[in-house]
């Protein structure tokens, strides 16, 4: 029986190398994989999930108004789809997240799913709080912060190399943008 997956965590933690090397079993086996990315990030070029290790794959794009559960169900009737991995997953919409429980539930498809939990001030993400609510299996992987303890947040910075405390939800960046830390120095830096 199929499952939704949702692996979260902050950024520099390995989601993109963990749904590469996923994906790259099923293929190795001769199963069928979808692989999908948010359309807005395209640091690693148009239509690619890449690692920052260097791994990388060919993806499916999606925006926000897309009908994942519609092009999935479209090439599992063209040729049977064994799994669909979803990179970026904090930037679908409930919408979207309801399609892919649909995916799992009535086209008996796996879906594993991987995001950021919360973003740059603490804040679920759309896709990411309805994929905590409707998952069912729910994973965090881990990164640390700078201090040595368990990264759960990540920290926007601006160009001089402070935290950003205001602003967009989304803003596509790095390394160059964002770091990833511990509660106490997420609290020092955002909330005081």
């Amino acid at each position: 029986m199929a499952q939704l997956y949702f692996y979260y965590s902050a950024m520099n933690a390995g989601k993109s190398t963990s749904l590469l090397q996923s994906a790259y079993n099923y293929r190795e086996r001769g199963m069928n994989a979808m692989i999908f990315t948010a359309a807005l990030d395209d640091r690693y070029g148009v239509g690619k999930v890449a690692s920052r290790i260097g791994l990388q794959a060919e993806a499916e794009l999606y925006k926000g108004d897309d009908n994942i559960y519609q092009r999935i169900a479209a090439r599992h009737s063209d040729k049977a789809v064994d799994a669909v991995f979803i990179d970026e997953a904090q930037f679908l919409t409930k919408p979207q997240v309801r399609q892919l429980v649909e995916v799992v539930d009535e086209l008996d498809i796996p879906v594993l799913a991987y995001g950021l939990r919360t973003d740059f001030l603490g804040e679920t993400f759309e896709g990411s709080h309805y994929l905590m609510a409707w998952a069912d299996k729910l994973s965090e992987l881990k990164t640390v912060c700078h201090c040595g303890r368990k990264a759960s947040f990540v920290v926007r910075l601006d160009d001089e190399g402070q935290a950003v405390t205001c602003g967009a939800q989304v803003q596509i960046g790095g390394n160059d943008r964002y770091e990833s830390m511990c509660r106490k120095h997420f609290k020092q830096l955002v909330w005081d």
